[in-house]
Parts: C-alpha cells; sequence; structure tokens
C-alpha cells in the first residue's frame, strides 16, 4: 500500500490524499461501508459500486473467524474470491467484537479468551493468531489487535489498557513481517492509538505508533479507536486533534466507527481521511435517512403524501421513487424499504466524503463546511 498526500486545505488540517492497494486505488477522504459478516446487509455488490460508488469496504475478523471460519477462506483463497468483490477491503482485528462480549471473555498477557456468541465455544485471540487469521482473509488493509477500554474508564485502567494494547502492537509487527500473503496481493498492517478520553495517554499512544510504523515491512496507516464509546462529543474532537498532531502526514489516519455525518466533517477538518460506521445501514433499517436538509423518518405520516424524490441530489433509486412509496414500503413491513434506505444512507456518505474531497481540492473546505454542518444534524 502506498499513501500520495495530494492537497491540504489552506485554513484547516483537511487533507486529501491517494490510498493504492492491490485491488485498487481510494481517494480520500473517505466513508467505508462495514461488510461485517463479508456483506453489507441488504446491499448487493453491484449497487456498492454503481450507486454508493464504494471504493473500499470492511469485514470483520470475529465474525468471519466463526462463521465461514477459516478451512473455508482459505479454500475460497480469501473474502475478495468468495465474496466476488473486486475492490479493497480492511478488516478490524476482532478486539472491539470480542472486548463487547461482557462475561464470556477473559483478558490476559497472551490475548482474550473468548466464547462464540454462536455456539459458546471457547476461542483465543493473541496478537499472532490474528495477524495469521487476516492473512487468511486476505485484507488489503489489516488491524493491530487492541483493547478498546470503555470511554468513561478511569486513568489507572485506561493506562494499563493502553500498556497491554502497545504490547500487543509490537507481537502484532513482528508476526506480520515474519508472514507472507496468501493469494498474491500485498498487505498491510495499521496500529490503533488508544488511550480513552485522556490527551497525556492519546499522546504516548501515537507517539508509540509513530515508533512502530518504523517497523513495518509494508507501508501502514495509523488507525484512531476507543472513540464514540460513550465520551462527550467535544472530547472525542479534542482526542481527534491531539492524535492527528502526533501522527506522521505521509501516512493515511484512519477514525474507527465514527459517525454521524457532522462526525465525519469535523473529524476530516482535523485531518482524518478514513471512516466506517454502521449508522448508514442500521439507521436506514429503521427509517432514518440522512440527507444534506438533515435526518428524514420515513415512518411518520407527513411524508405519506408527498411525491417528490427521495434526494433530487442523491444516487438514481433517490431520483426513482418517492418518499411517500419508501413511507409506504415500511409501513406495509417490505422488505424493499431497507434496501433503498440503506443504498441511499450509504450513497449519502460516500456523497458528502466525495463533496469534502472536492472542496478540500478547491481550497475552500472550511467555508463549505461551515455552510452545511448545521442542516445535517436537523430533523427534515
Amino acid at each position: 500500500m502506498t499513501f500520495q498526500l495530494q492537497h491540504n486545505d489552506p485554513y484547516s488540517a483537511a487533507r486529501a490524499g491517494l490510498i493504492t492497494t492491490g485491488h485498487g486505488e481510494i481517494q480520500t477522504p473517505i466513508f467505508m461501508p462495514v461488510g461485517t459478516c463479508g456483506t453489507v446487509k441488504g446491499v448487493h455488490f453491484q449497487e456498492l459500486r454503481d450507486e454508493v460508488k464504494a471504493q473500499i469496504i470492511l469485514g470483520n475478523t470475529y465474525h468471519l473467524y466463526l462463521r465461514p471460519g477459516l478451512e473455508t477462506l482459505k479454500m475460497a483463497g480469501g473474502l475478495h474470491r468468495f465474496n466476488t468483490w473486486d475492490r479493497p477491503i480492511l478488516t478490524d482485528s476482532g478486539g472491539f467484537q470480542v472486548f463487547s462480549l461482557t462475561g464470556i471473555r477473559k483478558l490476559r498477557e497472551e490475548g482474550c479468551e473468548f466464547r462464540s456468541h454462536i455456539d459458546g465455544s471457547k476461542h483465543i485471540f493473541t496478537p499472532e493468531n490474528v495477524m495469521d487469521t487476516q492473512r487468511i482473509i486476505g485484507a488489503d488493509i489489516m488491524m493491530a489487535l487492541d483493547e478498546c477500554p470503555p470511554g468513561e474508564s478511569d486513568y489507572q485502567y485506561a493506562k494499563k489498557s493502553l500498556g497491554l494494547t502497545q504490547r500487543w502492537l509490537e507481537r502484532c509487527i513482528k508476526r506480520f513481517n515474519e508472514t507472507e500473503p496468501l493469494y498474491g496481493h500485498r498487505q498491510t498492517l495499521f496500529p490503533i492509538v488508544q488511550g480513552c478520553k485522556y490527551p497525556d495517554l492519546r499522546r504516548e499512544a501515537a507517539l508509540h505508533v509513530c515508533e512502530q510504523l518504523t517497523k513495518l515491512n509494508d507501508g501502514g496507516g495509523a488507525s484512531i479507536g476507543g472513540l464514540a464509546v460513550g465520551e462527550p462529543t467535544e472530547v472525542m474532537y479534542e482526542m481527534i486533534e491531539v492524535v492527528c498532531d502526533i501522527l506522521p502526514k505521509d501516512r493515511p489516519r484512519y477514525l474507527m466507527g465514527v459517525g454521524t455525518p457532522q462526525n465525519i466533517l469535523e473529524a476530516i477538518e482535523r485531518g482524518v481521511d478514513m471512516f466506517d460506521c454502521v449508522m448508514p445501514t442500521r439507521n436506514g433499517r429503521n427509517a432514518m435517512l440522512f440527507t444534506y436538509h438533515g435526518t428524514m423518518n420515513l415512518r411518520n405520516k407527513k411524508w405519506e403524501h408527498d411525491f417528490s424524490p427521495i434526494d433530487p441530489g442523491g444516487c438514481s433509486l433517490d431520483r426513482l421513487h418517492t418518499k411517500a412509496y419508501l413511507h409506504h414500503l415500511f409501513k406495509a413491513q417490505e422488505l424493499l424499504a431497507l434496501q433503498i434506505a440503506s443504498i441511499h444512507n450509504l450513497a449519502f456518505y460516500l456523497r458528502l466524503v466525495t463533496d469534502a474531497r472536492q472542496h478540500i481540492v478547491e481550497g475552500d473546505f472550511t467555508q463549505w463546511k461551515r455552510s452545511v454542518i448545521d442542516d445535517l444534524g436537523r430533523r427534515a
């Protein structure tokens, strides 16, 4: 993987770049649809390509490890061949999912022991086997194993957790450097900056990641984890600033699991390049649509006789179908409602970051962001 920094906004830390992988290029800033089990819920890959304009999607190591399992993925030739997505894929380490399994996981220096949410079987994730697992999955971008502490963790717990994440990172990099890709394309590894809501821990984590990136055999970027997990939004923005001030300018920066359209623009302004979140599809399945004029709840009666397009500036489905029709589909509990809403939201998120990139290139990102940010957060 390579990263080329192409443009800097003159009035903020916003930037536009180009990531090149074995499965194609990614223009940043970018939003990555979440394909947890090798699929983005309710959306065909053709729609991801043609309507959403997705350049890269995510897979989840925890879920793919449990089902379909590593044997199947290896026999298939990796996730790209298994699911036929021919563009880049990023996999998380599975750490966030494992640490969400409160009561059925045990944390120790070796790794994290957990029980499957499917059948209760016992497993362990270590830095080494998580690297091996992601080699088998074959993602273009792999994540290091980390512990994601709760947003309101006290300082001592956050410090102890960060120490474990840093030791695990060193083991991840060692294993990554000792192994090779399995399917003929290069893979790279992103360390994850933790540190909860404490600026000094975030600085320590960012400096450690900078040091470790120099030891990687193949490119690499940096992820910012452990945010949008219960801390106030202002704290999240502060931590992003602290970390982006330290991370190297010539590596892509990925803010994990964030967030609303407003969150994304605020993070772009602070220097973040990559985003993922389940919000577009999860909220879409619950009739909430994001637009430049705010969020719409399509179950509300106000849309019953609104025969205007879902979003005149959106994808072709938005221009084809009316708000009244989509309202009807949700009221009738038709599966097509979930599909249309998911495609709309994903296409809007990709449109948002594409527009942001264009304004960074043109040098007026800050003014444009100021003109749209409030409307993005209101109820339409």
